[in-house]
């Protein structure tokens, strides 16, 4: 285990073609958006619906062209399936081997929280509304 990384084994499948459906082991990237997968592995889940290409920026500041498609079938596993997309991006294997990246979109969606202690991801109890301030506020104002 390299100390401070976090991998949990993903499956990912196409929602329409269920036989189009690979697991994957990726590092939790609380960093990423999205599920980021090499676009050498885009055949694997077949024809998607959705997809838009998207600017993104790694952590060296280096600009990449993401190509998010969907929806998919994503599930970290021992936390529930979520429906959501991924990002596919040119990627050059580390020792032969790709390293896909599960973003916050994904880890919130699953309800899974990143233990920093314990290197783990662990189940959240809630989804957080705190950065709805004027939640209370505004069922007030509904309600009258």
């Amino acid at each position: 285990m390299n100390v401070g990384r976090i991998i949990a084994s993903v499956q990912i499948g196409n929602v329409i073609d269920a036989s189009k459906t690979f697991r994957c082991d990726a590092l939790v990237d609380t960093g990423a958006s999205h599920m980021i997968l090499p676009r050498a592995w885009k055949e694997r889940l077949g024809q998607l619906e959705g997809t838009r290409t998207i600017q993104m920026e790694t952590a060296t500041q280096e600009i990449l062209t993401g190509e998010v498609c969907g929806p998919v079938r994503i599930q970290i596993e021992g936390f529930p399936t979520v429906y959501s997309e991924v990002a596919f991006v040119e990627m050059k294997p580390a020792n032969g081997e790709f390293e896909p990246l599960i973003g916050y979109i994904v880890l919130e969606q699953s309800q899974a929280g990143v233990d920093m202690l314990g290197h783990r991801l662990i189940p959240l109890k809630h989804m957080d509304l705190k950065c709805l301030p004027n939640l209370g506020k505004a069922r007030a104002e509904l309600t009258i």
